[in-house]
């Protein structure tokens, strides 16, 4: 079988659930190490003859990584597309399921099970109180975490509240004045796709606040990576409100 993957944590994925199985990647996708396949561009601009040149028997894609032209343009082209959606920890893993499936796995991979199992008590930074975070994704403008989104609800299982969760907008854009004046415990600040640091948090926080720098793909990707997240992603927040 032959697989082409639009999303870098369906990528690592497959990589790891399916050796050999895949025939190219995105640009983006940085796992596993040393992945040697033929790059097909970005997830917003793939490149849509050179993956049809690939003749894959599958494409995988996201509903939000990628864009719906791309996707009519290989249909039409003839090839299946399997279109994912992930909001959510248990949606992820339905997803994780039916994509391996698809990519002609036999039996359920042991990553999907450890990851599954860690999820079931992850730790808390405060076991006795919920904290209310704004989660940046962007800068100049800053653009923050909304509703309804994947990265949101890990933080919601690791006992921190996304402060912009029920705000119109699944990423709304801030003014800079609002998210000073904000009720929050905590700023949690990702690598990707904006790689924050932490100069970047007293433009529009205060001084004093709680900053957690994360790594995007322990918050946003769908993949082997969510077996470690619950400890990665726990320490860092538990460092930041110490």
């Amino acid at each position: 079988m032959r697989v082409v993957s639009l999303v870098p944590s369906l990528t690592e994925a497959v990589a790891v659930s399916a050796p050999g199985v895949l025939a190219g990647a995105t640009d983006w996708c940085s796992h596993p190490a040393g992945l040697d396949v033929v790059r097909v561009g970005g997830t917003k601009n793939p490149d849509v003859e050179r993956i049809v040149g690939l003749a894959p028997d599958l494409v995988i894609a996201n509903e939000e990584e990628n864009r719906a032209p791309d996707l009519t343009a290989l249909r039409e082209a003839g090839l299946e597309v399997l279109v994912t959606e992930v909001r959510d920890v248990p949606q992820a893993f339905r997803e994780l399921d039916r994509v391996v499936g698809a990519c002609g796995v036999r039996g359920r991979p042991q990553w999907l099970d450890e990851a599954e199992e860690a999820w079931l008590d992850p730790p808390r930074p405060s076991p006795s109180i919920r904290l209310r975070a704004a989660v940046p994704i962007w800068r100049r403008p800053w653009m923050l975490l909304g509703r309804d989104t994947f990265a949101g609800d890990v933080l919601a299982r690791l006992g921190v509240d996304n402060a912009y969760a029920a705000h119109a907008e699944r990423y709304p854009r801030v003014p800079i004045d609002e998210l000073r004046a904000a009720d929050l415990d905590l700023v949690v600040l990702p690598d990707e796709p904006y790689r924050f640091t932490r100069e970047d948090g007293p433009e529009a926080f205060p001084a004093t606040m709680p900053v957690a720098l994360v790594g995007g793909r322990h918050l946003t990707w769908y993949g082997p990576s969510l077996a470690q997240a619950p400890r990665v992603l726990g320490e860092a927040l538990r460092a930041a409100v110490r």
